[in-house]
């Protein structure tokens, strides 16, 4: 059988690639339909397995009631609890004349002037930042899991290319021999062929070992992420629309920590002292043996003094954090804006090379076709012949890593846009 009739159609290689490395095309990638298996895995099935090994998805619960639980507080008509005051006062071991008294009261906590309304404002901002910080860390995420998916997909195609172009290495080293035995080539020309199979075999380990690391990269952020799971799932993120607006979850995030510092400064500013203490206490004493006890009732308040520089510098650095945090918001912006503005561009950009990749692998698995027809026929050398098979492999890969590249591009935009994996 000949070499041209052994070797797989170009079209229907390419198209076993795109299954194998689970590219997410668009209607402007040209997108390609695949069927997929019952096990099969997406960008965002691994982002979802991500996330719930993640501290912060772990602890929301808990945030939550935390947060709750401080808005109670602040509604309640106590700052803090009520505390319980015990004594007792004899001469037993001073004369032991008889001389008792036991004295039971209770010190309740008063809010300051403007602290509860304070501390009730700051309770809702922080219940408000829950959710926003919990955005923040899940896009944060998600740009770990966007660059090791695509990584690893275009480590994967590159090991299939290499793979495939092993396999044609070895079978036009088969003809070679065929055709040296018979006389037909020169033995330079066997040795020749081999060689590029010893190549084609290096290049083919070294891409396994490529992809093989890639994945293991990959399974560290998923932890449950297995080959058993290669099959992939067809489908992919959208083009974000052209008007689309939301609130990014990075600047919502420093937009909470504006505000809490902003509200914690003004809660600090009323807290100028410890909560003063208002006390109800009754005694029942007598001065020595054989008087009757009698009872007395004490109503006391406590006023601490002024904390002064203790609490002047709690404001100093509530208003120093906002002031930081309304700094890195201006920053933040700044680079989101751009970040958002390179992707749009570099997806126009990487539709442009899958056009003209596209186009070279055709031609170039057209003049595979031609040369290797005329290599058969003894018209063109050996040599001429292995570099237009290194050209049309180098062009499938190409036109391949093109369409990932398309898929990258448009999910890099979509994480400069706070979108998560779709």
């Amino acid at each position: 059988m000949s070499f041209n009739k052994k070797r797989s159609a170009p079209i229907r290689f390419v198209l076993s690639v795109l299954t194998l490395s689970s590219l997410v095309l668009t209607a402007q990638a040209q997108g390609i339909s695949a069927a997929t298996s019952t096990n099969a895995v997406s960008l965002k099935d691994i982002f979802d397995s991500a996330w719930q090994r993640q501290p912060e998805a772990r602890a929301l619960q808990l945030r939550r009631d935390a947060a709750q639980a401080q808005a109670k507080s602040a509604g309640l008509f106590l700052p803090e609890p009520p505390s319980l005051e015990v004594s007792q006062r004899s001469d037993r071991t001073t004369g032991n004349n008889g001389m008792r008294e036991t004295e039971l009261g209770i010190a309740i906590p008063i809010w300051l002037p403007g602290q509860r309304k304070a501390s009730a404002v700051l309770a809702q901002a922080e219940i408000s930042s829950v959710e926003r910080r919990l955005s923040a860390a899940q896009l944060r995420l998600a740009s770990s899991v966007r660059n090791a998916w695509w990584d690893w997909l275009r480590a994967r195609v590159d090991a299939d290319l290499a793979h495939e172009q092993l396999g044609n290495a070895k079978r036009l080293a088969s003809d070679v021999a065929k055709r040296a035995n018979a006389g037909d080539l020169a033995k330079s020309d066997w040795h020749q062929a081999e060689g590029a199979v010893a190549a084609a075999e290096a290049f083919s380990a070294q891409a396994q070992a490529a992809s093989a690391a890639a994945f293991a990269h990959l399974t560290a952020l998923t932890g449950g992420f297995t080959k058993a799971d290669l099959s992939v799932k067809f489908d992919g993120e959208p083009v974000p629309g052209a008007a689309l607006a939301i609130d990014h979850p990075l600047l919502a995030e420093l937009d909470d920590r504006i505000t809490i510092a902003e509200r914690t400064a003004e809660l600090i500013r009323h807290q100028v002292r410890s909560n003063p203490e208002l006390t109800f206490a009754t005694s029942r004493d007598r001065g020595s043996f054989g008087e009757r006890y009698g009872k007395t009732l004490l109503i006391g308040i406590r006023v601490p003094f002024s904390s002064g520089p203790r609490h002047d510098a709690r404001i100093a650095t509530a208003k120093a954090e906002a002031i930081e945090a309304q700094s890195l918001l201006t920053l933040e912006k700044d680079r989101i804006q751009a970040d958002q503005q390179a992707g749009a561009l570099r997806v126009e950009a990487a539709r442009t090379q899958l056009a003209a990749s596209q186009r070279r692998a055709q031609l170039a698995n057209q003049s595979r076709g031609y040369f290797d027809k005329s290599f058969r026929l003894g018209e063109t050398d050996l040599p001429t012949r292995l570099r237009i098979e290194a050209e049309a492999v180098e062009a499938d890969r190409q036109a391949v890593r093109s369409q990932i590249d398309l898929s990258a591009a448009i999910s890099a935009w979509r994480q400069s846009l706070g979108l998560l994996p779709q």
